[in-house]
């Protein structure tokens, strides 16, 4: 008898609940419905996060509270909610989303991943599935911009996933914090898991914040409205410590779908202050530059994982004028940085200027 169920962090604000084992199998899930699921098989995923946020091992025949969600990740999977819940289900990240994966990198082709069995729902005391995202609703603001303008909000892109935007983030509000700033971290996209933003504290950051907070299991597949309201609520949260700067980090590359749709929003761009660009190498670094140019995009630095290699960094500057740091030098010479960046144009309208 099954006496313990392991609660995943996108499901840390669910209290009260009791289990529809019984839900018509006409059910259709919805982003963020929490369901109780079996581990029949361990595959890419031997860990859950669990709700206070410690990596907690599972193995078949464990139960786990999780939520349906997408998936975005090229060095992973690729994964959607399932029209109905009567198959094999997925684990799609360790945060606990859920979903049915339909691509994989060729590493994981082996292993696979971490396959469940949908047990039943998460119902309230009216009956209705209990879902992530319906309970921070209410916490959810509608976008202006206007709290833009309280900070300065420095975006973390990068060429690709694992190309160094979160280190690069982490030692650049490194610096800014050593040199007596108030800084906050903000994670606007990626699938539901708090290690960025946790290493971002690590590094000093005063505070952080990321989409998970709002109860969303990923933003992959979001609408544009929904993720220009999240922004807006995610620097609200921040602003409470007052914030000289705040790093926030978009996941995945410039070709990514919420990504893309950001960086062609002009009402989102006219709220940024300044752009840092991570690349794994020296082609991925200036192609880039010649992609954010094209939107009349300038960031103000290139790092990430080609700092790692002097010849990555030689080719880089030899073939663009934008300024090549390595992570150390983020870190240490961050205010030296930012007074050197002339501003970033936003749409086609105005250079905004450093002040």
């Amino acid at each position: 008898m099954h006496t313990r169920i392991k609660k995943t962090y996108i499901c840390k604000d669910v209290i009260g609940y009791k289990i529809n084992n019984h839900i018509a199998k006409t059910y259709k899930p919805q982003v963020g419905d929490v369901g109780i699921f079996e581990i029949t098989h361990i595959g890419k995923h031997r860990n859950v996060q669990n709700s206070e946020k410690f990596n907690t091992a599972i193995i078949p025949g464990d139960r786990i509270m999780a939520a349906f969600g997408t998936r975005y990740a090229t060095a992973q999977f690729e994964g959607y909610v399932p029209e109905d819940c009567n198959r094999e289900l997925h684990i799609l990240g360790a945060g606990g989303t859920v979903g049915v994966i339909r691509s994989m990198h060729e590493k994981y082709i082996d292993i696979g991943p971490t396959k469940l069995r949908f047990v039943g729902s998460a119902i309230d005391e009216e009956g209705k599935v209990i879902n992530t995202k319906a309970l921070k609703r209410n916490e959810m603001l509608s976008f202006t911009g206007l709290p833009a303008h309280a900070t300065k909000v420095i975006l973390s892109l990068g060429s690709s996933m694992d190309s160094g935007k979160t280190t690069s983030a982490a030692y650049l509000l490194n610096g800014l914090k050593k040199a007596g700033n108030n800084v906050a971290y903000i994670k606007l996209t990626g699938t539901v898991y708090t290690k960025d933003a946790d290493y971002n504290y690590d590094l000093g950051a005063d505070i952080t914040a990321d989409f998970g907070d709002f109860g969303f299991p990923s933003t992959y597949m979001c609408s544009e409205k929904e993720l220009l309201n999240l922004y807006e609520s995610l620097l609200k949260k921040v602003l409470q410590v007052k914030p000289d700067y705040v790093i926030m980090e978009i996941a995945d590359g410039l070709y990514e779908r919420e990504t893309k749709m950001l960086l062609y929003n002009t009402e989102f761009m006219e709220t940024i202050w300044g752009i840092m660009f991570s690349a794994g190498d020296s082609l991925a670094a200036i192609n880039g530059i010649q992609v954010l140019r094209g939107l009349n995009l300038r960031p103000f630095a290139i790092s990430g994982l080609l700092t790692a290699s002097p010849l990555l960094i030689r080719e880089v500057k030899e073939n663009t004028s934008v300024p090549v740091y390595t992570i150390e030098e983020l870190s240490a010479k961050a205010i030296d940085i930012l007074k050197k960046n002339r501003g970033i144009w936003t749409g086609r309208k105005k250079l905004r200027k450093v002040s």
